[in-house]
């Protein structure tokens, strides 16, 4: 029987066969998935293959794990070296921002850009809590916009508490299985309980004395849109989002204005640093490439760790 992994709490899931019914699932001995080290065998979105454990208890066996179209994955908050799995089978994602209470850093904006690149997953972002934005904000938002929409990926404004901007980005989910992503106290849940009530999920201001969000979401869990139009998956909310698997020499082809110049550049093995010749650089330089996305590029290449190479 087949089925859809709705939601994952580490040892126990939860999953619809192709009638809509749900069941508790459990894993049948060990999975290892594409060759890669993660700490979620299984994850939300991942299509799998169900046999019926116990009936009156409602309980069934995972037995099989489909290949995955894509996936998004971050480093393990808990082993360095692994993957966390945030969810697979997506036809995109939307990342939750905002520039006021909390701050969004846009440094984290482009690690979240390149895991989606990385895995083929196309991103959309929305900048939330637009009701509390100044001219600063504001100037800061157009500023943005014009960056991320002239390399691809289109940008959005919105205010939930005022209802504006909701139901445009609502008609971004239509017959679509969407990641929502973001720090927590970005207002995705409000966003959510505004387009589709019925869900009812639980909301927390942000924290007074810190700015930051508080966590309202502690598994990633997959909703069905009313009227089968789509699907979403709700994920905590990312304090820090590590990136795995990827080299010095991969990292600009995951940043698209980038990607069509590294051809041009003097040597193969251009980092786009201190070397002659370098195309990137001079694209900077002429205003053709943003220089926070270059210096965002700079700030990730430090933390790439090739030893596990």
């Amino acid at each position: 029987m087949k089925g859809w992994v709705y939601k994952s709490t580490g040892s126990w899931y939860v999953v619809k066969n192709e009638a809509g019914k749900a069941f508790n699932a459990r894993i049948k001995g060990v999975f290892k998935i594409d060759g890669i080290t993660s700490t979620n065998p299984i994850a939300v979105g991942d299509e799998v293959e169900i046999e019926m454990e116990n009936e009156w208890e409602n309980t069934v066996t995972i037995t099989t794990i489909h290949d995955r179209r894509n996936y998004v994955a971050r480093q393990s908050p808990h082993h360095k070296k692994q993957h966390h799995i945030v969810a697979s089978n997506l036809d995109q994602s939307l990342l939750f921002a905002t520039l006021k209470d909390p701050k969004t850093s846009q440094g984290f904006i482009d690690r979240f850009l390149v895991a989606c690149e990385m895995y083929h997953v196309p991103a959309i972002l929305v900048f939330n809590k637009s009701d509390l934005y100044r001219k600063k904000e504001m100037d800061i938002f157009h500023e943005w916009k014009n960056i991320y929409e002239s390399i691809g990926y289109p940008t959005y404004l919105t205010s939930v508490e005022k209802n504006e901007g909701v139901q445009e980005a609502k008609a971004l989910l239509h017959l679509k299985t969407t990641l929502l992503s973001g720090h927590s106290g970005v207002g995705k849940s409000s966003f959510i309980n505004a387009m589709f009530p019925e869900l009812n999920l639980r909301t927390q201001e942000v924290s007074g004395w810190s700015g930051k969000g508080m966590h309202t979401t502690t598994f990633a869990e997959m909703f069905d849109l009313p009227d089968s139009s789509g699907r979403i998956i709700d994920t905590p909310g990312i304090r820090e989002l590590g990136l795995v698997d990827i080299t010095k020499q991969e990292l600009s082809h995951y940043f698209p204005e980038m990607r069509r110049l590294i051809q041009q550049c003097q040597f193969n093995n251009c980092l786009h640093g201190n070397e002659p010749g370098c195309a990137v650089k001079e694209a900077v330089l002429k205003g053709e490439i943003s220089e926070d996305r270059y210096i965002s590029y700079c700030k990730i290449l430090e933390t790439i760790d090739e030893k596990n190479y």
